[in-house]
């Protein structure tokens, strides 16, 4: 992007007091009873937040714990619970509607309640299958959808697409999943075929024989031809076979792909939310697991590997050479993936779409078991009524108490660390995710800030791990004036030299067209050094930057972001450009 002189950013960038002339509060979450304070600084500490279901044997809310109740180990050590939130109080208070001119990505007015996402996955769940999982969503929401439950619906096509914002209205839910058309497979693998066991006949033609010793060689009729045309027949099939094996091989590994940016995308905009974000996924299979090292085979890695199958078809050989060789080539990424969605707070719930039915993805189905496991969700799988899965998952909403902790290990070298939660109470069910990788966003290596912008500034909903408040509206001197107000607790700090702190943080404007065509962006990098008194004001009244862009007639949008560089977090706003 295009930056700013040095001279202009030295009068563009100040820090105020004042904000917009309003001093804006930041609404601080209650004490509990044993004077275990809510997290209030995000992302310059390195706290754990742990949510932590817990219900009674019929499924009923457990209330009324305190942090005495909970003990906490990593690694097999108990830790010192710093931070508490009770079970129902983790959403944000509502605010009341922003003035006109003035947009904001923070929770309050992104989610005021607590955050469920339905993600209808297309490219991993076959035609059927999504048209059934549809039938019970629209279901759900005739029948069980309760007042006050607030949820937003994505829809995994390719690349991630918004079918409907946060809302608590049941009748804009059912229009918006009416309006969802199920359809093809994207990047889908021609029919593969049911491989048979010890002698019998696989049922497609494209097969290659299992390289089992003990396994004679498939015996065919005498062959007329001869010798010459033989070896040119034998020749082409092998080029086919090899062909389609690298199809299928490509298929596989561009579902995973879109499905990992999808992940990303969603901890982007889920992660600034406060408290715990359930995820439901309707998906017919998870193409990985996010703990590359100790997982569970996918379906075609299993057929791939059994010795006592006779014939595989080639499309199985390359899916299952792929699966693996995907898990080992962005083992790097899925730890990154998790990461994020165990920093942001982001509980999955796999539901399988394809319902109660006969089916050898046994692996596919504990791949889900084992995604739920791994972030606190629960999967429900190998079941007639898929929406109860999601009735359970609004359910568990109302039971989940936030506990926060510091690491007797101070060392993020970016390696799985086991967590374990246990109450002192008899009788009650415990539910939380089962670890996390130790690794700190500051030191993540061959990290690319300006990619992870420009994903930020693509997704299909604000990015909330950096939070302010933008007015853009027309200046004197013919530019399109925009000011930034960013809440500073979503920023990092180092210390510095005068006993302050110092942020490092940059701004970015871009204008578009109406067809999506950038016509126009600047930036402004900023690197305050502040003393102790100073950074107090600025954590209670924000950071101000202002920024002038020059206007275009064929300007329609305009997309804002601030980026904390030393974490490379991020925080959007879309808005329309004002007239002028």
């Amino acid at each position: 992007m295009k930056a700013v002189s040095a001279r202009a950013r030295w009068f563009s960038v100040c820090l105020i007091v004042l904000a917009f002339t309003v001093v804006v509060c930041r609404v601080r979450a209650q004490q509990s009873s044993a004077q275990v304070p809510a997290p209030t600084i995000r992302v310059t500490t390195h706290m754990v937040l742990v949510d932590v279901v817990v219900t009674e044997k019929q499924g009923k809310p457990a209330t009324g714990l305190h942090p005495e109740d909970f003990v906490i180990e990593e690694n097999g050590k108990v830790q010192k619970i710093a931070t508490f939130v009770p079970a129902g109080e983790n959403a944000p208070t509502s605010a009341p509607p922003l003035p006109p001119g003035i947009y904001s990505n923070r929770p309050q007015y992104r989610s005021p309640g607590p955050a469920t996402v339905m993600l209808l996955d297309a490219i991993n769940t076959p035609f059927k299958d999504q048209s059934y999982a549809r039938r019970q969503m629209l279901r759900f929401i005739q029948e069980q959808y309760k007042p006050g439950q607030r949820m937003a619906v994505f829809t995994l096509t390719g690349p991630l697409n918004e079918l409907q914002d946060f809302t608590t209205d049941p009748q804009i839910l059912h229009t918006a999943l009416q309006r969802y058309i199920p359809r093809p497979q994207e990047f889908a693998i021609a029919g593969q075929p049911t491989t048979s066991i010890a002698g019998g006949n696989p049922t497609a033609p494209s097969t290659v024989t299992a390289m089992d010793p003990a396994t004679a060689p498939a015996s065919g009729g005498s062959s007329t031809l001869g010798p010459g045309m033989a070896q040119l027949v034998d020749s082409v099939q092998q080029a086919l076979q090899s062909f389609e094996g690298a199809q299928a091989a490509y298929a596989e590994d561009q579902r995973a792909i879109l499905t990992l940016n999808a992940l990303n995308s969603l901890a982007r905009i889920l992660g600034g939310l406060p408290g715990r974000k359930n995820l439901i996924w309707v998906t017919g299979n998870l193409p990985f697991s996010l703990i590359p090292e100790n997982r569970n085979m996918t379906d075609a890695e299993l057929t791939e590997s059994l010795p006592s199958l006779q014939v595989h078809s080639v499309e199985q050989h390359a899916a299952g050479n792929q699966a693996a060789m995907f898990r080992q080539s962005h083992a790097g990424e899925i730890r990154e993936t998790a990461a994020r969605l165990a920093s942001g707070e982001v509980a999955i719930y796999p539901i399988d779409a394809r319902g109660l039915s006969i089916s050898t993805a046994i692996d596919s189905q504990e791949t889900m078991r084992e995604m739920a496991r791994e972030t606190g969700g629960r999967a429900y799988v190998n079941q007639n009524e898929v929406r109860m899965g999601v009735e359970r998952a609004f359910e568990d909403q109302s039971a989940t108490y936030t506990l926060g902790y510091y690491p007797e290990n101070k060392k993020y070298d970016g390696k799985y660390r086991q967590l374990k939660v246990k109450v002192k109470r008899d009788g009650v069910d415990v539910q939380s995710r089962r670890g996390y990788f130790a690794i700190d966003p500051t030191q993540m290596k061959d990290y690319n800030p300006s990619q992870e912008l420009a994903s930020a500034l693509v997704d299909v909903a604000p990015a909330t791990l950096v939070t302010f408040r933008a007015q853009a509206k027309p200046s004197a001197n013919g530019k399109l004036g925009v000011d930034f107000l960013v809440d500073a607790d979503t920023l990092s700090t180092e210390d510095s030299s005068n006993g302050g702190k110092k942020f490092s943080v940059s701004f970015f404007a871009a204008l578009y067209s109406a067809t999506g065509k950038m016509l126009k962006n600047e930036s402004i990098r900023a690197n305050p050094s502040v003393k102790a008194e100073d950074y107090k004001q600025i954590l209670q009244h924000g950071m101000m930057v202002h920024m002038d862009l020059d206007q275009l007639a064929e300007a329609k949008d305009l997309r804002l972001a601030v980026r904390d560089d030393r974490t490379g977090y991020v925080g959007t706003i879309n808005a329309p450009v004002p007239a002028h």
